[in-house]
């Protein structure tokens, strides 16, 4: 690789750790659609299970990364400036939560989860906007667009897996409001992304997330619901697998793909003195 005063592609960072971001994030938005379903559905022990999965799937991804495995425990001796710390104890919240509410079987416990996890995806976004050095990460609005996502994501897997929401509403409606809280985010943080490399390297698939991830899915559910009723629950998955598979898309493509660094100014060059 060549460095000079043009940004440069970081590699540090590459598929597992957007592995991590990816599943993660949709691990933590299921645990929050499950903490709202189980008011009213009872099956929702399955749901709260693969989003424990999904979470500790994806900080595995991120331990593969590390040269010296043992040295992972590293990340939690330092609370109180970093956030990947905090990451890691909200993990270990989460699944302390989880464990116990697939053990006891108290829906209380679940939605205690559910706090947990929103937080654990809150910590992921606040991650890329403390890596000052990637334009793409520490844009202001980056937190929230990643909070969205996640919540996008992860609702939409639970309708996957209760086939179309189950016996409650609330977690189609987290699902309504995170993709158009989604787009909305992504609205905010191109602004103030401003034109470069990393713009150009996101909006294919932005243009695909707010196309086929949130446009789409609105469509067919209004359909779904008011046209033809009969084919509602299949609209509810077809709008969550669309908002999912995009959503996934995007964030691989900020982690690997547009993740420019600054690059550096050169205001003086040396000059070679001659007589």
């Amino acid at each position: 690789m060549s460095y000079g005063p043009k940004p440069w592609l970081q590699r540090h960072w590459d598929v597992r750790a957007a592995t991590n971001f990816t599943l993660g994030g949709t691990g933590a938005g299921l645990l929050v659609a499950t903490a709202l379903a189980t008011v009213a559905a009872p099956g929702w022990k399955p749901a709260l299970a693969v989003g424990l999965a999904l979470i500790a799937a994806g900080l595995g991804a991120v331990w593969l990364e590390i040269g010296r495995k043992l040295r992972a425990v590293h990340v939690f001796f330092n609370p109180w400036t970093s956030w990947m710390t905090r990451e890691s104890f909200a993990a270990l919240v989460v699944f302390a939560l989880g464990a116990l509410a697939l053990a006891l079987g108290h829906p209380s416990i679940a939605q205690a989860d559910g706090i947990a996890a929103l937080f654990f995806v809150y910590c992921q976004g606040r991650i890329l906007h403390a890596s000052k050095g990637i334009p793409a990460w520490r844009t202001a609005g980056i937190t929230p667009l990643i909070m969205a996502t996640g919540l996008a994501e992860g609702s939409g897997l639970y309708m996957l897996l209760t086939a179309g929401g189950g016996e409650t509403r609330a977690p189609l409606l987290l699902f309504v409001l995170a993709i158009v809280a989604r787009a909305f985010a992504w609205r905010g943080y191109r602004a103030n992304l401003g034109k470069g490399a990393p713009l150009r390297a996101l909006e294919p698939s932005a243009k695909w997330l707010l196309n086929v991830g949130t446009l789409a899915p609105l469509v067919v559910l209004l359909l779904g619901y008011f046209v033809a009723p009969q084919f509602a629950p299949a609209a509810v998955m077809l709008a969550a697998a669309a908002a999912l598979v995009t959503g996934w898309h995007f964030k691989f493509t900020l982690v690997t793909r547009a993740a420019f660094n600054q690059g550096f100014a050169l205001p003086r060059l040396p000059v070679r003195g001659g007589r």
